[in-house]
């Protein structure tokens, strides 16, 4: 039997469609993630349209692509058709070339004009989370027309929480009203008597998701309208959908800064060879960038030879620069990502930095200090007889490389930004394998300075 041809037999629909009876559509998706590929979608092509729409609708379901791709080419049509358009073209972009030649035509030819529409916006912009199932009405209208109205098409609208008012010559978007007005007004009133005051606020369909989330939070929004140059209106973006992109944008960023690729599925979904694909490469640039360590190590082995009192200290030296880059590369991934920063401020963030990396290396320098001279008078360990010179040399380099740190960690998202990357590339390995290699190179500089003609 095919493999598209999901139920086996006439009376698996009901034994398939049985366990989620008393489920609601949160804990029916979970149920099935759970499931292997072809059971989940046996189980979803056994559910009623209605309930098989609502669940693949949900943005925690695992696999969307894949499930509407196992599903016989007529349910899976009707599945998309029925969809809210957003989330149709999500699971359409997962599907490849072949899937997709082999369903769109078999869409509606509303959908498919839509979906078609929405798939040529680019990722991660106002125009590819919008959705065309929006409420808009002409300024022409009253209360009661356009109550009347959202009675008559509210279940075939992804939101009816804000109602857009149209030019009724030219269909720009004049104003926008809430729920919450239009209900309060007398049925006879202007639908434009009960707008808001203010101009509507309008994004373009190239914006990018974060300054939407952006706008949307400072505004305090449900949805905003996604409008072309003549302020036509185009779609909206909900609240839920921006949610929906910033949280799984932010778990990219996640495993970016820890120094891998981002992860595309949950991670017991991801394959052995995909797995290792994703970690190997950036574990492989990692490990090249430590080699310049060793290979610094190797330029002062003379010095290592001469005083191996300084060995005991690299790792509690490398370790602080390390971790003082990833302070300050965490910090400003962060503010770059909301806003908070643009690249033109990179000379302020560099000119704050500085201090603080120099004030932080001096409170680990004066703790380094302590350490060393508590543990030779208490008799714990004999530094030799230039311990002073070396507790002066492990705490001035503290200072440098905890610095330098601040600095680079600081810099480097601003320098990925500026040349078009991702600024959470700037992972925390990445930022301390730099600092590593940097950091030997000031501290034995500092050595030199402070113990030429003694140890060295």
């Amino acid at each position: 039997m095919n493999q598209k041809q999901l139920l086996r037999q006439p009376g698996d629909a009901l034994a398939l469609a049985a366990p989620l009876a008393n489920f609601n559509t949160a804990d029916a998706v979970e149920y099935l993630n759970t499931l292997a590929l072809l059971p989940a979608a046996d189980t979803l092509a056994a559910l009623p349209l209605p309930r098989a729409v609502k669940m693949l609708e949900a943005p925690e379901l695992h696999r969307a692509g894949d499930l509407v791709a196992a599903l016989p080419p007529a349910r899976a049509a009707a599945l998309l058709g029925l969809m809210a358009d957003d989330r149709a073209t999500d699971i359409v972009h997962e599907l490849d070339a072949e899937e997709r030649e082999r369903l769109i035509p078999l869409l509606g030819a509303e959908a498919r004009q839509v979906i078609q529409t929405l798939l040529g916006y680019a990722p991660n912009t106002a125009g590819a989370l919008m959705t065309t199932e929006f409420v808009s009405v002409p300024a022409t209208w009253t209360v009661a027309q356009t109550l009347q109205h959202i009675r008559e098409v509210e279940r075939s609208r992804e939101t009816v929480y804000a109602i857009y008012v149209l030019d009724p010559a030219t269909q720009r978007l004049q104003q926008v009203v809430t729920m919450r007005r239009l209900i309060t007004g007398l049925p006879e009133q202007s639908i434009l008597d009960v707008a808001q005051t203010n101009p509507p606020v309008t994004v373009d369909v190239e914006l990018d998701q974060e300054e939407v989330a952006q706008l949307i939070r400072r505004h305090d929004l449900l949805a905003i309208p996604v409008v072309d140059a003549q302020q036509q209106l185009l779609g909206i973006v909900t609240v839920d959908d921006i949610l929906d992109a910033l949280i799984e944008e932010s778990t990219e960023d996640a495993h970016k800064f820890g120094g891998m690729e981002a992860l595309d599925k949950p991670y017991m979904q991801i394959g052995f060879v995909e797995m290792l694909r994703k970690r190997a490469g950036w574990l492989s640039v990692l490990f090249i960038g430590e080699m310049l360590t060793a290979s610094a190590m190797q330029h002062y082995e003379d010095e290592l030879a001469r005083a191996v009192v300084l060995t005991l200290f690299i790792p509690l030296i490398m370790s602080s620069g390390g971790n003082s880059g990833s302070q300050a590369t965490s910090l400003l991934i962060r503010s770059l990502a909301l806003r908070e920063l643009r690249l033109r401020d990179w000379w302020k963030v560099a000119l704050r930095e500085l201090p603080t990396g120099v004030v932080l290396g001096s409170i680990l320098g004066a703790l380094a200090v302590g350490r060393i001279t508590v543990w030779q008078l208490g008799g714990l360990h004999d530094y030799g007889d230039h311990w002073v010179l070396l507790a002066m040399t492990v705490g001035a380099a503290l200072v440098g490389i905890v610095t330098f740190g601040s600095l680079s960690g600081s810099m480097l998202p601003f320098i990925l930004k500026r040349f078009g990357f991702d600024p959470a590339s700037a992972s925390a390995p990445f930022v301390a394998t730099l600092v590593d290699v940097t950091g030997l190179v000031i501290y034995f500089s500092i050595a030199a300075m402070i113990l030429g003609g003694t140890l060295l």
